[in-house]
């Protein structure tokens, strides 16, 4: 298998061709968050060869932030869920790649339909507390947006997870300080969010660098030191909107926009093809 910093920018390539090709997506966070998704799946989680629903004797993932969905696609195609070439039905018609995970089709690696903002904390715990109802030694992983914790539904759902020491459930923060509507501070400032997280009960890491794969690898296999222990942990990620693509980076302004056929060009051009494009 090619090293990971290889597979990473093989991952923005697909991010990058799939919201081009339909004139439509979400690259921002997506890019953002290719380095965690990558180190995920690819070094830390404990994957069954064969999907199946019920994730018994595996860890499992929940996408909450859906509309970062390219990333999930690519990351799940090239760790073998589904053909890589399928990566070409991205939000077309009758595709099971549909703009939000969606679970009606029956795509691999795909357990929750997530487009709705603010429910991946309730599906995470839930399944948490399902894993140790079954006696299921394997940790549930989340990704949330920092603009996500915005809705209320988190909060209730966090002071759910430690009141009742919810402590097999890693969740992540994609903190880049960006929305759609601009900086986070600007759109609805959430304050100290180490803070919040402790007040409630939870154990905080904190990585520095969320686009860098060793801080990344470092900061989950703490976190996993950390479970079972009496508290849910979540990690706060700092990452960077559109990472690996200069002119996409420092703005909240592709967020949702795709690139047109000369900034796809100058983008690729930007991370050389490193596996094989679909």
């Amino acid at each position: 298998m090619r090293n990971l910093s290889e597979i990473v920018i093989q991952v923005r390539r697909d991010i990058l061709r799939m919201v081009h090709e339909v004139n439509s997506g979400h690259p921002g966070g997506s890019l953002g968050c290719a380095e965690f998704m990558v180190v995920l799946y690819f070094k830390i989680m404990n994957r069954n060869k064969e999907f199946k629903m019920d994730g018994e004797g595996e860890d499992i993932f929940f996408l909450s932030n859906g509309h970062i969905s390219p990333v999930f696609y690519s990351v799940l195609s090239r760790s073998g869920y589904f053909p890589i070439k399928e990566m070409n039905t991205f939000r077309k018609i009758n595709s099971r790649l549909q703009g939000h995970p969606t679970t009606h089709e029956g795509l691999p690696g795909v357990r929750i339909a997530s487009g709705s903002l603010g429910q991946g904390f309730s599906v995470a715990i839930g399944a948490a507390i399902s894993k140790k109802l079954n006696n299921d030694p394997n940790i549930i992983y989340s990704l949330h947006g920092d603009g996500e914790l915005q809705e209320g539904q988190n909060w209730e759902a966090i002071m759910y997870a430690s009141a009742n020491k919810i402590d097999n459930v890693i969740c992540t923060i994609d903190n880049n300080n960006k929305q759609i509507d601009g900086d986070l501070k600007d759109v609805l400032h959430m304050g100290n969010l180490e803070s919040k997280f402790t007040s409630f009960g939870w154990l905080v890491l904190y990585v520095e660098n969320g686009n860098d794969i060793n801080q990344i690898e470092i900061g989950l296999n703490n976190a996993k030191e950390m479970c079972f222990k009496g508290k849910p942990i979540v990690i706060i990620l700092k990452t960077e909107m559109g990472n690996g693509v200069d002119f996409m980076m420092g703005t909240h302004k592709w967020h949702g926009v795709a690139p047109n056929n000369e900034q796809l060009e100058l983008a690729l051009s930007q991370n050389p093809e490193t596996l094989k494009d679909y």
